[in-house]
């Protein structure tokens, strides 16, 4: 199963040019300029962040215990535990990021089957060995495509919650590619479609991009909806 790795404070992924000197919030509230936001809140900002991907909460740990660890490095100062414990608590704190990671991975699941059911039971929608769910928006009167085949059609994709994550149609261009290397969900519908077909298809992860997901704008585990017409086979 993958996992997501233990990377916490990768400063490295800022991008920006230049750091303004560290200084105190203004004590009035205001609105701060970006020369007066500190350095280290932004970089608590960027680790947090990291943190709540991962799964975890700010009551997992002492702020406290952050601040003193970073500070003993920065400083280069005698560590207030030694090597084999700190060892342990980053066994510890792996297991946990795990643990957090797996819960979050059940409940995505869990959330996508629960959804899949429902909808298999609207007008219209029907399910293909494995289940693959689709329903025929427009009929076509065109071959079928074979794996080896190239294929020209038009397609959005979009998650449950309706976001959009890729479209041909507002690109404004039609996507070519062979059957056999796009992923199985598509594959299996586009072998039963006819030239001029358009479908709703509704594809499980596991026929979709699986627990990897397809970062960034594809989760582990989700279900995807796809508006699919079968062009022209090429």
């Amino acid at each position: 199963m993958y996992r997501p790795l233990l990377a916490i404070a990768t400063v490295a992924m800022l991008s920006m040019t230049a750091f303004p000197q560290d200084k105190d919030a203004p004590a009035d509230g205001g609105k701060e300029s970006a020369e007066q936001i500190p350095i280290g809140y932004f970089l608590g900002l960027s680790m947090g962040q990291q943190l709540r991907q991962q799964g975890l909460k700010s009551d997992d740990f002492k702020v406290e215990s952050i601040v003193s660890g970073m500070t003993d490095a920065l400083d280069d100062k005698e560590l207030e535990y030694s090597s084999e414990q700190i060892q342990e608590v980053a066994r510890r704190f792996q297991q946990l990021v795990n643990d957090r990671f797996d819960d979050r991975m059940t409940q995505i699941r869990a959330k996508g089957e629960k959804w899949l059911e429902e909808n298999l039971k609207k007008e219209g929608v029907k399910e293909l060995a494995g289940g693959l769910q689709y329903k025929v928006l427009k009929e076509g009167d065109g071959g079928s495509p074979t794996p080896s085949d190239n294929v020209r059609v038009h397609y959005t994709g979009r998650l449950l919650n309706g976001e959009v994550f890729d479209s041909s149609v507002q690109r404004g261009e039609p996507a070519e590619f062979v059957v056999g290397q796009v992923i199985k969900g598509w594959q299996m519908a586009l072998q039963k479609m006819q030239v001029g077909d358009k479908w709703m298809l509704y594809i499980p992860p596991e026929l979709a991009y699986g627990e990897r997901g397809s970062q960034p704008a594809i989760g582990p585990n989700e279900v995807l909806v796809f508006e699919v017409e079968l062009l022209e086979i090429l």
